[in-house]
């Protein structure tokens, strides 16, 4: 049998005061960058923000996570969605595996479509480098409509 997957959560700062329900809904559904571990035992243990720009938090959640046996690290939507989107994404997803050695997964919940519409219009990730950072919460249109 396959060791359970246990999975850290940061969320960045602006939204602080998010209860975490989609992120939670999504791992419970396995939609969005939680689909990967559909059929395997996973669990969250571990959600917190990243301390605010620029990431006062990452190396102290990092930490505590490690000590609570955390092997995969999820940067939530709210990074890649944001208006902006968060700057300090890469940096912070190369610190946690270099210094914790996290797998670092951008994204947990699907991209709700209000949000594609709205960044698209706007024109944030019409970069080639927002399509790995943007794949694993990429979902179908019903999907995404359902997180708005």
């Amino acid at each position: 049998m396959a060791e359970k997957t246990r999975i850290g959560i940061i969320i960045c700062d602006r939204y602080r005061t998010c209860a975490g329900g989609k992120c939670f809904r999504s791992f419970r559904e396995r939609e969005g960058a939680f689909a990967r571990y559909k059929g395997l035992e996973a669990e969250i243990a571990g959600y917190t923000t990243c301390g605010g720009c620029p990431g006062g938090n990452i190396e102290y959640a990092g930490e505590e996570m490690r000590k609570n046996g955390v092997t995969v690290v999820h940067l939530a939507t709210g990074f890649l969605v944001g208006y902006p989107p968060c700057p300090s994404i890469d940096y912070f997803a190369k610190f946690l595996a270099e210094r914790f050695g996290f797998e670092v997964v951008p994204g947990t919940h699907p991209i709700p479509e209000k949000y594609l519409s709205m960044h698209g219009k706007l024109g944030t990730w019409a970069t080639p480098d927002w399509d790995a950072r943007l794949a694993p919460t990429m979902a179908d249109p019903a999907t995404r409509a359902a997180y708005d």
